[in-house]
């Protein structure tokens, strides 16, 4: 195999001139900081979720086999470039930009953090270092896709998100929002890149209750942890003044508990033992 580069969390190489390896890694990153430490089993939760959801999908994605506890076959294919987000649940970057009127909702939208949605809502972004929000005129003006294309992602994405969440919800979670990637392979629109938990946010239904932080079984609960002790504002100030932003050592219990809940929500989610 090939190395061909390293992303946040995977590492891609070139299998031959049809098909890719991702390799995941127990890496993390949050707020588009990179940290030194690693998840324990992080990675082999992503690699056996990506496996899980291209499987019970009933639509075209570029998934070929899962190869090893870390590594999985796709297809080459030619990625769009944008980041279809799907949103079922008031809450994340959602929030400030509505609170900033960066963003509309419907009038009857209960704007409680954590309130659910009347309907789900397509909220893409850009694919870059630093995401940048866009709606239909936007991704048409620069390019990204086809109007054509755009209506087909809102309406697919849509659809992915409504399925997932009733599998989540047998299982006793929520799936608050999540982020598809999709490209062109044989000419058609496939669904690509994995789905896991850091493509989406992951919530119990149990102790869920609107009005309140969630408890979180995907990387949001790193994020929780940086927002409650100042360090997002702290990457925030360090990228206005021009500087790279510091990541700071990620505690033991939180490696611990990110590494419990992964697990768990595998098994929970799948049926199956990791």
């Amino acid at each position: 195999m090939k190395f061909l580069t390293s992303g946040k969390v995977k590492d891609l190489y070139e299998y031959n001139e049809d098909t890719l390896v991702f390799k995941f890694s127990d890496r993390v990153s949050a707020f588009d900081v990179k940290f030194k430490e690693n998840i324990p089993k992080k990675g082999e939760v992503l690699c056996k979720f990506a496996e899980f959801w291209f499987n019970e999908l009933q639509i075209d994605n570029h998934f070929v086999k899962r190869l090893s506890d870390s590594e999985i076959l796709v297809k080459k294919m030619t990625m769009l470039p944008i980041e279809c987000v799907v949103r079922g649940y008031f809450y994340g970057s959602l929030v400030s930009r509505w609170e900033n009127h960066l963003v509309q909702l419907p009038q009857e939208t209960d704007t409680t953090l954590a309130a659910k949605l009347p309907e789900p809502i397509f909220d893409p972004t850009t694919k870059s270092e630093h995401d940048i929000p866009i709606n239909k005129v936007k991704a048409i003006e620069m390019k990204l896709v086809t109007e054509e294309q755009y209506c087909w992602l809102e309406k697919k994405s849509i659809d992915i998100y409504k399925k997932m969440t009733e599998i989540a919800d047998a299982a006793g979670f929520i799936l608050a929002d999540l982020k598809l990637e999709f490209g062109i392979l044989d000419g058609k629109i496939t669904l690509g890149d994995s789905i896991g938990p850091d493509e989406y946010r992951l919530w119990s239904k149990n102790n869920y209750a609107s009005g309140k932080i969630q408890e979180a079984y995907d990387k949001q609960l790193l994020r929780d942890w940086l927002t409650a002790n100042g360090y997002q504002k702290q990457f925030e100030d360090a990228r206005n003044a021009g500087k790279e932003p510091i990541a700071p050592p990620i505690p033991d219990k939180i490696i611990q508990k990110m590494t419990d809940r992964y697990v768990t929500a595998f098994e929970r989610l799948t049926g199956h033992s990791l």
